[in-house]
């Protein structure tokens, strides 16, 4: 047996972690055919040439999801005094599996404002994020030093940095999605740090019964974990729904006049956002 210290790129994880401690979950999980959004992918692909990420289509369900439900787009924070702040924007923090300081670690990124479901502007932070390198990037720059730290400052710091309501949405974002569905993982649960954090698994060939048949289709298996103190299982069950629907409708197809076509004409910029924590 050998015993070591926690290296120091694994530092802001621990961190965050113990900022969601008081976090009280419930998870919930249905499956989804991705028989319209594989469609679209396609179709995009074709008129574009442009690959878009499954994690960006559910992205774009998961804000407008979030639009439709105000309740749940919320930050809790206190013991003795609680109080929820209402966020008047969706931001999605997506959490990417990279390597820093030569460990194995998780990095996120958040994409604010997107309850439009521009999958453009989804896809291009994605891209963006994932061509930074961890050990250079000035981006990552505070998380970087915040590892460096001693363990009590860097526990510190981390607390004040994420204590003040105003600052979660774009910290943190104000709901999470991360997925393991590049390895051959049905579904998972995992806790965002947001009320409502989405675990993405692979998507398989399933039977699936329509108009009383039953028919082979590509299924995603979707979990939902939210935080009990914030919202009911009954809100929960409705975001769920909601994504679900969006992602089994018919998504706009290209045109050659119009080849980026999305869910609305609305595109919200991207900003520079960069989160440390998944």
């Amino acid at each position: 047996m050998t015993v070591e210290p926690l290296a120091h790129a694994r530092r802001h994880t621990l961190y965050f972690l113990d900022q969601i401690r008081p976090f009280s979950p419930v998870f919930l999980d249905t499956e989804v055919d991705m028989t319209q959004v594989l469609a679209h992918r396609a179709a995009r692909r074709e008129h574009t040439g442009r690959r878009l990420s499954l994690v960006t289509y559910i992205v774009a369900a998961g804000g407008r999801a979030l639009a439709a439900h105000p309740e749940a787009n919320a930050s809790i924070r206190g013991w003795l005094r609680p109080v929820v702040a209402r966020h008047p924007q969706v931001n999605g923090k997506v959490t990417f599996d990279r390597t820093m300081g030569g460990r194995r670690v998780v990095l996120a990124t958040v994409v604010p404002d997107i309850a439009a479901g521009d999958l453009d502007a989804i896809q291009d932070r994605i891209e963006q994020f994932r061509g930074l390198d961890p050990d250079t990037a000035p981006a990552l720059a505070p998380i970087r030093k915040l590892q460096r730290l001693p363990v009590p400052l860097g526990r510190l710091l981390a607390w004040r940095v994420a204590r003040p309501l105003e600052r979660r949405a774009s910290l943190l974002g104000t709901f999470a999605v991360t997925s393991l569905g590049h390895r051959p993982v049905d579904g998972f649960h995992s806790v965002g740090g947001t009320t409502v954090t989405l675990g993405v698994g692979r998507v398989l060939d399933r039977p699936v019964a329509r108009d009383g048949r039953v028919e082979i289709a590509p299924v995603l298996r979707l979990s939902l974990a939210f935080d009990h103190r914030v919202i009911d299982g009954a809100e929960a069950a409705d975001v769920l729904a909601e994504i679900r629907r969006v992602l089994e409708e018919p998504w706009p197809q290209p045109t050659a006049e119009s080849p980026a076509a999305q869910l609305d004409d609305i595109r919200p910029a991207v900003r520079e956002t960069v989160g440390g924590q998944a």
